[in-house]
């Protein structure tokens, strides 16, 4: 290697909350049933209205939700949670729930290309087993693991 070659380059993982957060949100809207402003699912989820719409409108278009413009409108569940896998708002969101960070700082080095190459591939089987995973978890299963009586409504409800 050639003196002060950088080799202090790191992979990370990617950590991407809005898989999350529209899961979160998802399933406050089940247990409300009924329609809700950007503002209240924001409020639920400690997040900002603009972040809602902006996560929410691929799975608008993906039929998972709706949305109703002006007084009296908002957001409503667009199918039954059984017919919506954890896979389907994966996919709603089109963004890999794993991403892994390149160096691509030495386009030349052969030792940069094995990394890249072997990091790659192990990604490529890790996002395959997790959309399995997620495609046999309906929202009716997760939310059927929350216990709904000792939850407040989301008008009143604020993460500490």
């Amino acid at each position: 290697m050639r003196r002060g070659a950088s080799c202090n380059k790191y992979y990370y993982m990617k950590r991407d909350s809005r898989l999350s957060v529209a899961l979160h949100v998802l399933l406050h809207m089940a247990q409300r049933q009924a329609s809700m402003t950007s503002e209240e699912m924001a409020a639920c989820a400690g997040t900002n209205p603009v972040v809602i719409r902006r996560t929410f409108a691929g799975l608008r278009e993906a039929g998972i939700v709706a949305s109703t413009k002006g007084h009296g409108g908002g957001w409503s569940l667009g199918r039954p949670l059984s017919q919506i896998s954890l896979a389907d708002v994966q996919d709603a969101l089109d963004e890999p729930v794993i991403a892994l960070g390149r160096a691509e700082d030495s386009p030349g080095c052969l030792i940069e290309k094995a990394v890249n190459a072997a990091l790659d591939e192990a990604v490529v089987e890790a996002r395959a087993l997790l959309t399995r995973r997620l495609a046999t978890v309906s929202l009716a299963e997760l939310f059927g693991r929350v216990d709904t009586t000792k939850i407040p409504l989301p008008k009143d409800h604020h993460h500490v």
